[in-house]
């Protein structure tokens, strides 16, 4: 069994900085994703559903700009605990270059896979 790291642990006292509890108690999971189209269009944002997210996407429910431009496969992502920090790093992202987007992309999905897919 994999223990997660002390500072993420909910102690008696409530959640540590920036965490918020879902439905009993849990820590409630952050994803900052990035979503491509054929033509290699690239969206990112944040959510706290990512699954249902990424099927409104899909749906063609998800964002004007995603529907416009048929971005609708999800190639990237990350999870955090701390709202700030997806909101932040959701952020950092949208402000870097395409050309780091694609090597941040790469360096985890090189062959641009579609993740919602995937067993």
């Amino acid at each position: 069994m994999v223990l997660p790291p002390i500072d993420s642990v909910i102690n008696f006292c409530g959640v540590p900085s920036g965490k918020t509890q879902g439905i009993l108690g849990r820590i409630k999971l952050y994803y900052v994703y990035i979503l491509t189209s054929r033509s290699k269009t690239l969206y990112i944002g944040m959510t706290n559903r990512l699954i249902q997210r990424v099927l409104e996407h899909q749906a063609k429910q998800g964002s004007v700009f995603t529907s416009k431009y048929n971005i609708d496969r999800l190639i990237y992502f990350e999870e955090t605990d701390d709202v700030h920090a997806a909101i932040a790093r959701e952020k950092q992202l949208k402000g870097w270059s395409r050309a780091k987007k694609i090597a941040l992309i790469e360096s985890m999905n090189p062959e641009w896979r579609d993740l919602s897919i995937e067993g």
